[in-house]
């Protein structure tokens, strides 16, 4: 065959190839769109859709209790703080506000992610109940917990952990106190899903170290309307370890992605 008729039907079985494809051919790869960049410096606590500082005005000298310092997102605990459960304490904030009147809502079947960095310091400690200091839950009073990260003892031993709290299936967890005191990489992601629909993947880092990359599909990660984000600190007063004290949280370089 010459060169010239060998060209003319090169490009015609690629003209055939590319119709037969049709669309996918050339459908984009799901990539991570930024959604939300909140500054603690400039925007403030306008960063989140609600903040619960004290809502039940148990302790007015501390207050606020959530506040910015600099470009962090700081949440104080005091011993003497009570939510309006008296048997627990609450400083959290909730939700991706974009605007004085948007925010963002997680749908079913939407796949987002967040990222920030944490500062944990060795006054905040693993207890025999529950301290939670990230949450994903359905708004609105009295909604049980979908996801939770957490600050648990297990045999004695100080943990972070991730659970689908409904479930109570534990997705990872790893040693505290290593990662205490010192900034720590966060990067959770989660797909909203009824039944098995939903998926969650939890990554931790101090600095290049990768200390726990932990994921879950097939999971139940909706109650009911739509998934919010919670961060703070949320714990319980029933610990037996004797490790409530006054303490803190810190985060910043809060970033929100959706996977588009």
């Amino acid at each position: 065959m010459n060169p010239s008729r060998r060209a003319l039907l090169g490009a015609a079985i690629g003209g055939a190839v590319a119709a037969t494809a049709g669309p996918s051919a050339t459908a984009h790869a799901a990539s991570w769109r930024l959604r939300w960049s909140p500054s603690a410096s400039s925007g403030g606590l306008g960063a989140f859709e609600t903040v619960e500082d004290d809502r039940a005005d148990s302790h007015p000298a501390g207050q606020p209790h959530i506040l910015t310092e600099g470009d962090n997102f700081r949440f104080n605990m005091h011993t003497v703080d009570r939510d309006t459960s008296t048997d627990r304490q609450r400083q959290e904030v909730t939700g991706l506000r974009t605007s004085g009147s948007s925010y963002l809502k997680w749908l079913p079947g939407e796949t987002w992610r967040i990222t920030y960095r944490m500062y944990i310091p060795g006054s905040l400690k693993a207890t025999t109940t529950f301290t939670h200091i990230m949450q994903m839950k359905q708004p609105g009073n009295g909604t049980s917990p979908i996801v939770v990260q957490s600050l648990r003892r297990v045999n004695g031993v100080q943990t972070i952990e991730l659970k689908l709290a409904v479930a109570d299936i534990l997705v990872g967890r790893t040693d505290l106190l290593p990662l205490q005191n010192k900034w720590i990489d966060v990067d959770f992601r989660i797909t909203v899903g009824d039944g098995t629909a939903g998926s969650v993947r939890w990554i931790l880092k101090d600095g290049s170290t990768t200390v726990i990359d932990k994921s879950k599909s097939g999971a139940d990660t909706l109650l009911a309307d739509r998934v919010r984000p919670k961060w703070g600190i949320y714990r319980s007063l029933g610990d037996t370890s004797g490790s409530l004290q006054d303490t803190h949280l810190l985060l910043t370089g809060m970033r929100g992605y959706q996977l588009v």
